[in-house]
């Protein structure tokens, strides 16, 4: 069966502030989003990668990314408002043809080839992967600024991306969410919330994580990567 990455660029980054998108801002000399378009394109186990841009940003992304360097790149299409939309933008780009699919977060540049090679690997024998990394910090949990409990930390777990899926797994529980009133983007702020929450019968593998594997969410994050390819 294929595999499909889907790289999810659709956001605006207002926690990071700019003129243009966070995905396209420059790190070690090319935007975010080139990153993990070349750590797929690099990837054996990857058939194909669709981008998934900010409105508006489609073109740019087409130009940067044209010219033939990436042949795997099969179409760029503009996200919608929220991630969960253009998560279904996606899914519907993807058509009707049985896949695996790879969902990943464009702010995580520092995606390395063993985390793809175990996520595809896993799809191989589940319907449904996360990858995750303990958490070294202590989780409290608070009401009214109140602490009223601490999970056990053993038990814990921050999730990265990608996360894959079957393609009619997500398109199953992207219905269910849609069809449902109650829910919002803020319940189930990624893929492996919305499976969870709509199919809680499909059991999600955990892929281990990375470190390295980092979300760049504010402008220091981006000294922090440089330090890393460095390293």
């Amino acid at each position: 069966m294929r595999t499909v990455a889907v790289v999810l660029a659709g956001g605006t980054g207002q926690r990071f502030g700019g003129r243009l998108p966070k995905q396209l801002q420059v790190l070690a000399g090319k935007p975010l989003v080139e990153h993990s378009v070349a750590a797929f394109e690099a990837a054996p186990g990857i058939d194909s990668v669709l981008l998934v841009m900010a409105a508006g940003f489609a073109g740019q992304a087409r130009k940067q990314l044209g010219g033939g360097q990436y042949r795997k790149l099969a179409d760029v299409i503009e996200g919608g408002a929220a991630r969960a939309d253009s998560t279904r933008r996606a899914i519907a780009a993807l058509g009707a043809s049985e896949c695996n699919v790879l969902l990943h977060d464009a702010a995580r540049p520092l995606l390395d080839q063993r985390i793809i090679a175990d996520c595809v690997t896993a799809l191989g024998t589940s319907l449904a992967v996360g990858v995750a990394v303990p958490s070294a910090d202590t989780i409290v949990i608070v009401n009214d600024g109140v602490m009223t409990g601490m999970p056990a930390r053993d038990s814990l777990r921050r999730c990265q991306t990608p996360q894959g899926f079957r393609l009619s797994v997500l398109r199953q529980a992207h219905e269910l969410a849609l069809a449902d009133p109650a829910f919002t983007d803020a319940a189930a702020t990624d893929d492996c919330g919305v499976v969870l929450r709509y199919l809680p019968g499909v059991a999600i593998r955990v892929v281990p994580g990375s470190e390295r594997n980092i979300k760049i969410t504010y402008p220091a994050d981006l000294d922090v990567a440089e330090a890393l390819l460095a390293s």
